[in-house]
């Protein structure tokens, strides 16, 4: 197993002024499982493709453990890789796809079909070996993927979007099923994803790509109680957080239509030393209490019923316009389009950020 470090990395496409990846600081851990999420040209891809050797690397490095891998062909990295595809060979049955690697690499018969036997067993396909890609649902052949890249032993797992083929309920259970897996094992895997539900129910730690940078690289519950700026604030969690502008008051606290709501004493002073009169209050759905006695009067527009909680997605006119704010619930949730309610911060729960440069205040 080895520790994977990306210094400054950075690739650079012809006939582009932006990096795809730019300037990637990022260390993972010995064993870690970490994802790489962010939104479509975020640059995910392209920097587990750097690991992989498969992208050429423009500036910086890339180390496997003490190793410096950046102009090392990929087939010396001692790296495995899931596609989104799965490329399986169809011709070839789940045992010959497993053991492929292995017959390239010469290992002998003996070896190669006890390995192909003990990731088969790993996996649930024992009872799979014989048949084609062909005859297999999806998660059956994901799981041929994913044996044919346990049987080499890597250093290091590579995984890029490797569920978005599954229907939602499969996806469920090979997510938990691939980070079950990864802990067994324990090899250090990158883990490439769009989907923050994913990043937030597998990694051990996840990083938040934008436009080629890193924003944050933190545990899950990090990320969503602490998040370093809006961007990570709005993309991380489901439904996102709510942002919306208001004015600090002579009191130390932020108003928002009128409605006074606390803020951390920190972000008052880290407010009050940028000279700013006005901040980004960000309140997670959970935050704003529905159809309480008083606060910020809004408009219900639609309920999603999810079971036991409920989101009420409301609009407020506040004084920088209109804005849609969301609202958790309990599954009792009475409310017809239309009807006006008010909406009230909890106490100690809100976020505060600058307007200009997005970053947290605290």
């Amino acid at each position: 197993m080895a520790e994977v470090r990306f210094e400054e990395a950075t690739r650079l496409y012809q006939g582009t002024d932006s990096p795809a990846v730019d300037s990637l600081d990022l260390v993972l851990e010995d064993g870690e499982l970490l994802v790489l999420v962010g939104p479509s040209g975020s640059g995910k891809s392209t920097a587990l493709r750097m690991l992989a050797g498969l992208e050429e690397v423009d500036a910086g490095a890339i180390y496997i453990g003490d190793r410096d891998v950046t102009y090392v062909p990929p087939k010396e990295r001692d790296v495995a890789m899931v596609f989104q595809n799965y490329a399986l060979y169809p011709y070839l049955d789940v045992a010959a796809n497993i053991g492929f690697p292995l017959k390239m690499a010469r290992v002998p018969k003996a070896e190669r079909e006890r390995r192909v036997s003990e990731a088969a067993d790993m996996l649930g396909l024992t009872h799979l070996l014989s048949r084609k890609p062909g005859e297999l649902s999806g998660g059956e052949r994901q799981r041929t993927a994913m044996g044919r890249a346990i049987v080499r032993n890597p250093r290091v797992f590579l995984m890029d979007e490797p569920l978005s083929n599954l229907d939602a309920k499969l996806r469920v259970q090979m997510r938990a099923d691939i980070a079950a897996l990864q802990q067994r094992l324990g090899v250090t895997t990158l883990y490439v994803t769009h989907d923050q539900v994913e990043a937030m129910t597998m990694g051990h730690r996840v990083a938040v790509l934008r436009d080629g940078k890193l924003q944050q690289c933190e545990s899950p519950r990090v990320l969503y109680d602490h998040p370093a700026n809006m961007f990570v604030a709005g993309f991380i969690g489901s439904p996102a957080m709510n942002l919306c502008h208001a004015e600090l008051t002579p009191d130390g606290t932020a108003a928002l239509d009128g409605w006074h709501v606390d803020i951390p004493r920190d972000a008052v002073s880290a407010a009050g030393a940028r000279g700013l009169r006005d901040v980004v209050l960000g309140l997670r759905p959970e935050s704003l209490e529905f159809d309480a006695p008083e606060g910020i009067p809004a408009r219900v527009e639609v309920v999603e019923e999810l079971g036991a909680d409920a989101y009420v997605f409301c609009r407020a006119s506040l004084p920088g316009g209109d804005e849609k704010l969301v609202a958790r619930t309990d599954c009792q949730c009475d409310a017809p389009q239309g009807q006006r309610v008010l909406l009230r911060p909890r106490p100690g729960q809100a976020h505060v950020f600058d307007p200009v440069t997005g970053e947290r205040l605290d």
